[in-house]
C-alpha cells in the first residue's frame, strides 16, 4: 500500500487531507510539529509528504532541508505563506510542488 505522511499543525485540514488519501487508496500518517515528522519518515518510508512550513516547533523549511539530505521522497509544500519568495525558497529547497492554502482537495491529490 502507497504510504503518505501529512506534516501540519492544523487538525482538521490533516483529517480532511487524510480522508481525501484514504479514499484513493493510500495508508496516512500524520504529524503536528516537524520533529515528529521527520521522525515518522525516518521510522516509515512514506511515498510522499505533505509539509506545512508554519509548524510550531520547526518552520516547515528546515524540515525540507533535513529531509532532501537525507532522501528523495517527494515533498510537497502545503501553505500559508503565499509570497512568491516563499515557493522559490520551498523549491530551491527540494520540494517537488508547492501548493497555498486555501486550496482544493482534488488539486492536492
Amino acid at each position: 500500500m502507497r504510504k503518505l505522511l501529512i506534516v501540519d499543525d492544523d487538525e482538521n485540514l490533516a483529517w480532511a487531507v487524510r480522508k481525501k488519501f484514504e479514499s484513493l487508496g493510500f495508508e496516512v500518517l500524520t504529524a503536528v510539529d516537524g520533529r515528529s515528522g521527520a521522525e515518522l519518515v525516518e521510522k516509515e518510508q512514506p511515498s510522499l509528504v505533505i509539509l506545512d512550513l508554519n509548524l510550531p516547533d520547526v518552520d516547515g523549511l528546515d524540515v525540507c532541508r533535513y529531509l532532501r539530505r537525507r532522501s528523495n521522497i517527494p515533498i510537497v509544500m502545503l501553505t500559508g505563506r503565499a509570497e512568491d519568495s516563499d515557493a522559490v525558497v520551498g523549491l530551491e529547497l527540494g520540494a517537488d510542488d508547492y501548493i497555498t492554502k486555501p486550496f482544493s482537495l482534488n488539486e492536492l491529490a
